[in-house]
């Protein structure tokens, strides 16, 4: 394991020092020692560990949420008003915790961030594919704590019709993209603890909807996974649940 440090450089004794078995190192071209150590890859580790904070946090604020869905519809004001500084203090908590091994690095190289490039794409386009005839406000969930809001649709067609939770697998993709280019070992713990904690949201947010939507939402679970594509499956039917005859708008954050 290599140590940065707090400016993201590696040790340079590390970089010189021979081997374990007292075979020198390979050399290293002072090109490649200058761009391992430039302000840019340093400031690249701190936005990989100041992003991982952030979407670590994410399952935890919806935990907050769907175990006391009913309480925070029954406010007169907004939830968010209380929901929203909750989750910045988990931000800021998790920032503190992680901080004093923010600079530890598993590897300092840059071919990772090759394959990176690719996860952050997919995670870009799973965004974009999830958002489609769907608001920021509803992507966001805002419409999901308004307890006199009336249209209820149950989406399955389009990306959903391959994962249920699609802005999750996004996240996740964003994750192991900061993750594997970064090698911060605080970005690999954080994923693993979002994993952790956005299966036990994942299941709490799938008995929501299950009661919200029933057989229909029962159905649709049984036959299309979580976050994790089935390769080589049957697209799901359109399925549509219209509790009022709406207009067709979605007011349920489906992630």
């Amino acid at each position: 394991m290599r140590v940065t440090t707090s400016q993201g450089r590696t040790r340079e004794s590390e970089l010189d020092q021979p081997c374990g078995d007292g075979r020198p190192r390979p050399s290293m071209s002072s090109a490649a020692r200058r761009l391992l150590e430039s302000p840019v890859l340093s400031a690249l580790r701190t936005l990989a560990w100041l992003a991982c904070v952030f979407y670590s946090t994410i399952p935890s604020f919806w935990l907050v949420i769907h175990p006391r869905v009913d309480y925070w519809r029954s406010r007169k004001r907004s939830p968010y008003r209380v929901l929203v500084p909750i989750w910045l203090a988990m931000w800021i908590v998790v920032a503190l915790l992680t901080s004093p091994w923010s600079g530890v690095a598993l590897y300092v190289t840059l071919w990772p961030w090759f394959p990176a490039a690719l996860l952050f794409t997919a995670g870009f386009r799973l965004y974009f594919l999830s958002g489609l005839h769907f608001s920021t406000h509803q992507l966001m969930g805002i419409p999901e704590l308004q307890s006199n809001h009336r249209d209820q649709h149950l989406v399955t067609t389009g990306i959903r019709a391959h994962v249920r939770h699609p802005v999750y697998l996004a996240h996740l993709c964003e994750m192991l993209a900061w993750s594997l280019g970064s090698g911060l070992a605080v970005c690999y713990t954080l994923t693993g603890f979002a994993i952790l904690t956005g299966a036990i949201m994942i299941r709490r947010e799938d008995q929501e909807l299950e009661k919200r939507f029933g057989g229909e939402y029962k159905a649709y679970r049984s036959r299309v996974p979580a976050v994790v594509p089935r390769l080589g499956g049957e697209e799901s039917g359109a399925m549509k649940s219209d509790a009022n005859g709406g207009d067709g708008r979605r007011s349920r954050k489906h992630h």
